[in-house]
């Protein structure tokens, strides 16, 4: 009788020890996991570190030590590579940079989103052709492009200005995007589309008021990744553009490296960092935007 009284209390006992042990297992498991996913995030983050720890450093300290930790931090590095070897602060350089990506941006937005429309919603001849073709051109590399569009832009007289960097992105040039958005459009169902031509909306309407409230995310997708890619551009400007007064800031850059023998590399280092700031601002200011993009594009209803 007393061990059958006692068995509940054992059984009891030994449920609250399976607890225990299974509780103390998930922590140790939580533990190693997210200790593991901070190393390696902190191997992928040093460079980064690295670069803007070594941007306060001297010249000379920078190569003493591979800690991104300065032991004098100053803004010598700051001060002097923005005054650059030109006549042109790097403030110049920076409203250059602007200067192409606000327009190539903007037009990349427009000129996808009413190519991949058209894709998306249409029955037109030859649609498959083309649709073809435009994936095509996203497989193409684009070194093969490079020296016939040279000749294009030097017959048409557009050498040394923009408009080689602007017009293919006004002209739905960049097929990713174009792709990446009609994706996005398949996802969405034609039900407010329809209502809204039962209304009497005309095609414009329809897509101005109905379907870009419902692709903005996939356009901010869009708006970041040429933003941002156009910032690191460095053979586009190389190629097109001849005069240091139009330069953007990955070419301003570059002159901080062929001026003298002795590079001066914490100016070098610090302007990196400026260039970098504005992309991780602009990514981390519509990252929410940015993820639901990339991923509500990718599911097909």
């Amino acid at each position: 009788m007393t061990s059958l009284a006692n068995q509940p209390q054992t059984l009891l006992e030994q449920a609250r020890a399976h607890n225990a042990r299974t509780r103390r297992n998930q922590m140790i498991s939580t533990v190693v996991r997210y200790g593991i996913l901070a190393i390696v995030g902190f191997i992928m983050l040093y460079p980064l570190l690295w670069l803007v720890g070594a941007s306060f450093k001297t010249n000379a300290e920078i190569f003493a030590s591979p800690s991104f930790i300065p032991e004098n931090p100053t803004l010598e590095g700051y001060q002097r590579g923005w005054d650059t070897s030109t006549r042109w602060n790097f403030g110049h350089f920076f409203l250059n940079t602007l200067w192409i990506i606000i327009p190539k941006t903007i037009g990349t937005a427009i000129s996808a989103t009413l190519v991949a429309y058209g894709f998306a919603r249409f029955e037109f001849p030859f649609k498959k052709i083309l649709f073809a073709t435009v994936i095509a051109t996203l497989l193409l590399p684009n070194v093969v492009t490079r020296i016939p569009q040279y000749l294009l832009f030097r017959d048409l007289g557009w050498l040394d200005t923009y408009l080689p960097l602007w017009v293919p992105s006004a002209l739905a040039g960049d097929a990713f995007f174009v792709f990446m958005l009609i994706q996005f459009l398949r996802a969405i169902p034609r039900d407010m589309e329809e209502a809204a031509r039962v209304d009497g909306a005309n095609t414009i309407q329809t897509l101005v008021f109905i379907v870009i409230p419902m692709l903005a995310p996939a356009i901010i997708s869009v708006c970041l990744f040429q933003f941002m890619w156009t910032m690191n551009d460095f053979l586009g400007p190389l190629i097109y553009i001849s005069s240091v007064e139009k330069y953007p800031v990955s070419l301003a850059l570059r002159l901080s490296l062929d001026v003298t023998e002795a590079f001066q590399w914490n100016q070098v280092l610090a302007m990196s960092a400026l260039t970098l700031a504005p992309s991780l601002i602009v990514f981390f200011v519509a990252q929410r935007y940015f993820i639901e993009g990339i991923s509500t594009g990718g599911v097909k209803g």
